[in-house]
């Protein structure tokens, strides 16, 4: 059984509701209304690694100031010394 995330378009408010049957009406809980929109949701993944994938952001030629990509990982951006 899934959950799904939802805005609301009579408030506006998002919501996520676990939906047991594919065709299921589903309400706003703030203010009631049927006309929601399914948002897209972003997949999650829990891992036991204490090591972050970014641990060597600001390092070498990522390095702010190095003349590297400086938005890398951890600026949000792709490196451009590819």
């Amino acid at each position: 059984m899934p959950i799904y995330e939802y805005v609301c378009r009579g408030c506006e408010r998002p919501f996520e509701k676990l939906v047991r049957r594919f065709a299921e009406e589903v309400c706003c809980p703030h203010c009631q209304s049927a006309l929601v929109d399914k948002q897209l949701s972003v997949f999650a993944v829990a891992s036991a690694s204490s090591t972050p994938a970014f641990a060597g952001c600001g390092e070498g030629a990522c390095a702010p100031g190095a003349g590297g990509c400086g938005s890398g990982p951890c600026g949000g951006g792709g490196c451009e010394m590819n």
